[in-house]
């Protein structure tokens, strides 16, 4: 079969100074692609800042044979993330590729989670996803072409205890992915976002050490290489990778109880085994496709 390869685009990847992004940031240029290897160069928790990471990984690159440039610049602003953006046009030209991977981790039990601690972690995943995504898209729907993919966590779709900041802004990324899929088809715009498990610096403290060759970031490249690809026909959808593993996961809605009459407290109570009944299950891929059994209810 043969290679996929990425010549003649230009992917952006936040938060490739380390782990997951850096070696996001090495496939893609070992397969063609010229890279914008965005860090910000601080810790896991958000603080300091350096232009080395993102240097280091474009360094490598280049020793390889391949084409990359670095940017410092912070996702969570918008002067930081137009710059990001502006580094691509700057060094290549254009936008193909953007995967929003840039993140924090404060990590508290919710009574102990100040205010600071909640909005800094939503800045950088959540906003700061939107942010570079913003800066990107009227270039990419003018070029009617992109491929972009955000990083969800398994904590955002199920919850992790001492996470509900970060659960937040992956459960977010969520429905974010799902309306950029929605306004980017007519543009030929993909977007997906991954639910990784990996060992990097990041999740170190929550993963057992004896997994971290098992649960290596060479294990998540390959599906966020494909999702980026010219081939993929797939948007708005998500996967859980990590440790040789992919899957999708579903948004689904159960069976449901209806009545056209105005329901009561006792009605609630009287049908709730069939208002909890998870089969048969419809996958809606939009508003309109949930609100499908509603409407026709209310029709007949």
């Amino acid at each position: 079969m043969s290679e996929l390869r990425y010549d003649g685009r230009v992917a952006v990847v936040t938060g490739a100074g380390h782990g997951l992004g850096r070696q996001h940031a090495l496939e893609l240029a070992a397969r063609g692609a010229k890279v914008v290897v965005n860090d910000l160069g601080g810790d896991r928790a958000g603080g300091g800042a350096s232009a080395g990471p993102a240097q280091d990984v474009v360094e490598e690159i280049t020793k390889n044979g391949g084409e990359a440039v670095a940017n410092p610049d912070n996702v969570a602003t918008p002067e930081g993330a137009a710059a990001i953006i502006q580094t691509a046009l700057d060094s290549f030209g254009k936008v193909d590729i953007v995967i929003n991977n840039a993140g924090i981790l404060r990590d508290k039990s919710f009574k102990n989670m100040a205010p600071q601690d909640f909005d800094q972690v939503i800045a950088v995943h959540l906003r700061g996803s939107f942010l570079v995504a913003n800066a990107a898209w009227t270039h990419l729907r003018e070029q009617g072409y992109g491929r972009i993919v955000n990083t969800s966590s398994p904590a955002g779709l199920f919850g992790n205890f001492g996470q509900a900041n970060y659960s937040t802004a992956k459960m977010g990324l969520v429905g974010f992915t799902k309306t950029l899929a929605q306004e980017g088809k007519k543009y030929n715009i993909k977007a997906n976002a991954i639910a990784p498990v990996a060992w990097t610096r990041m999740t170190e403290d929550l993963l057992p050490a004896d997994f971290a060759e098992k649960l290596s970031v060479e294990q998540v490249t390959p599906l966020v290489a494909y999702l980026v690809h010219d081939s993929v026909e797939e948007s708005g959808e998500v996967y859980t990778v990590g440790g040789g593993r992919v899957a999708r996961i579903l948004v689904a809605e159960g069976p449901g109880y209806g009545q056209q009459e105005t329901l009561s407290v006792e009605d609630i109570r009287d049908n709730w085994a069939a208002i909890n009944a998870a089969e048969p299950q419809i996958v809606p891929a939009n508003v309109g496709e949930q609100m499908g059994p509603l409407i026709q209810q209310l029709s007949s």
